[in-house]
């Protein structure tokens, strides 16, 4: 049995998106940061794309953002 997942994949790059523009940094600026590539972090926050991302890099957003890590999993749907 496969469970799908974009639509969490989709909110989650919402509530990443919206912490990075909270800390006033670019998408370039957080993927630098990272270590990671631009085209990453716009996939990751795109909300047609659904990227799935690690537990690794939720939690070096967490200490990144000053965001506990739970808040990136906290939808206002009350769904999950």
């Amino acid at each position: 049995m496969k469970i799908e997942h974009s639509e969490r994949h989709r909110k989650l790059g919402l509530r990443i998106a919206y912490f990075r523009k909270m800390k006033g940094l670019t998408q370039e600026q957080l993927a630098e940061k990272l270590g990671k590539s631009a085209g990453y972090i716009g996939a990751v926050e795109t909300t047609n794309v659904g990227r799935a991302i690690s537990l690794d890099l939720l939690f070096d957003l967490s200490d990144l953002l000053g965001v506990p890590a739970y808040r990136f999993l906290q939808f206002d749907d009350g769904e999950e």
